[in-house]
């Protein structure tokens, strides 16, 4: 059944009403409202800190696709392995929910990024210039994505596009938004909610370093408040994470003990992100699609993202605009813990290719990290070597994808 947007009440109605006279009555480009018109969002911002605790850079889109075929890519699927940057941008969908058939149109800017990955097709995306490398930590490079003309259709039956249902792309469709259609010089594209990826170069709004007695140091980077914290750890079976709040300034987390289960962390997890604002279903399916990737070995801050940074790394506009618009951001904060790099040391020792596998998008800013803190430097060497080969790992990747 079609969620409806709550009713306004009668003090909200005449604000807004207020609102629309003032804008008439400027004369300025203000963008017409749409009382009937909802948006949500959410999505997460996935990062890895340095010995100094700030976000590194690295190579965030590495490994295989997880995405299905029919998603488009800016350039060529394997370009993004050359990309290196802060974030990852990790799957932001766009929900509408509308009770009668309307068109919108959507721009989304990126600070410092590029979009790598979309679907349904897009009008524009930017820039359109040969990327290189340093192209994310020039001040200038902002990407963008629009589409002109998004078609709302509650009362359609429509047909969307299916590959391997295990992929967790499709767990974002399990919610009652509204499906939409966005047609195309190949003919017409429906889903159920806009989708985008990308990569970029901006500095995270925390930081996060190992301190004494196994607590982590939490700090603040920026002027508004972290609403809410949670210290994952996972050691082969085992998992614990402990709920740390908001953070105003700094803080410090015990290590969780690893007594917990993943089911008890999504149900914390998903009440959490409805008290940010997201619909039950919205949450559940942002748990889903995210499980297997939020909770796999390793230790990381989750947290959720100040929604001013959200608008200001990622600004966001709809028209008409929407009389609600809520976006909700998971940043994800990988840790290089003292468990870590005796997890990662021991299987080079030992040659253990399945242990090494369990870190592998994150093993080369864990290798440079090892490296700046290892005073043998035999073993010194042996870290270098091996990050080498990850290196040139990655450029065979990208070479053959080309």
């Amino acid at each position: 059944m079609l969620r409806q947007p709550p009713r306004l009440p009668l003090y909200a109605l005449l604000v807004y009403c207020f609102a629309i006279s003032v804008q008439l009555s400027s004369g300025g480009d203000a963008r017409p409202v749409n009382a009937s018109l909802t948006a949500h969002e959410w999505g997460t911002f996935t990062s890895i800190a340095g010995s100094d605790g700030y976000a590194a850079e690295w190579s965030p889109l590495t490994g295989s696709t997880d995405l299905p075929a029919f998603v488009e890519h800016f350039r060529d699927p394997g370009f993004k392995l050359g990309l290196r940057g802060t974030v990852r941008m990790e799957t932001p969908v766009l929900y509408f929910y509308s009770p009668k058939e309307e068109t919108v149109s959507v721009n989304v800017g990126f600070a410092k990024g590029v979009i790598t990955e979309w679907y349904p097709h897009a009008s524009r995306v930017e820039p359109r210039a040969e990327l290189y490398n340093g192209i994310l930590h020039q001040a200038a490079a902002t990407g963008s994505i629009t589409w002109d003309s998004v078609t709302l259709a509650p009362n359609s039956r429509p047909e969307f596009p299916r590959e391997d249902r295990n992929n967790h792309y499709f767990a974002a469709r399990m919610t009652s938004s509204t499906p939409l259609r966005v047609k195309t010089p190949a003919g017409e594209q429906q889903e159920k909610f806009l989708f985008y990826r990308g990569v970029s170069a901006f500095s995270v709004p925390l930081s996060a370093a190992p301190g004494t007695a196994g607590k982590l140091r939490i700090k603040n980077l920026g002027d508004q408040e972290i609403p809410a914290t949670i210290l994952f750890e996972r050691r082969g079976e085992k998992v614990g994470y402990r709920i740390g709040g908001s953070v105003a300034e700094e803080a410090n987390l015990d290590a969780p003990e690893l007594t917990a289960t993943i089911d008890d962390l999504g149900r914390d997890l998903e009440g959490i992100l409805v008290g940010q604002g997201l619909y039950q279903d919205e949450a559940r399916a942002m748990v889903g699609t995210w499980r297997s990737s939020w909770f796999e070995e390793g230790t990381r801050l989750l947290y959720i993202v100040p929604p001013a940074f959200v608008n200001k790394v990622l600004p966001l506009s709809i028209t008409p605009a929407p009389v609600q618009t809520v976006r909700v951001f998971v940043g994800r904060l990988e840790v290089v813990t003292p468990a870590t790099e005796k997890a990662v040391a021991t299987a080079l020792a030992a040659h253990d290719a399945a242990t090494l596998k369990a870190y592998d998008r994150f093993l080369e800013p864990i290798l440079a990290t090892m490296i700046k803190k290892e005073t043998n430097p035999a073993q010194a060497r042996r870290f270098q070597d091996y990050l080498n080969a990850v290196y040139n790992r990655l450029l065979a990747q990208n070479l053959g994808r080309k």
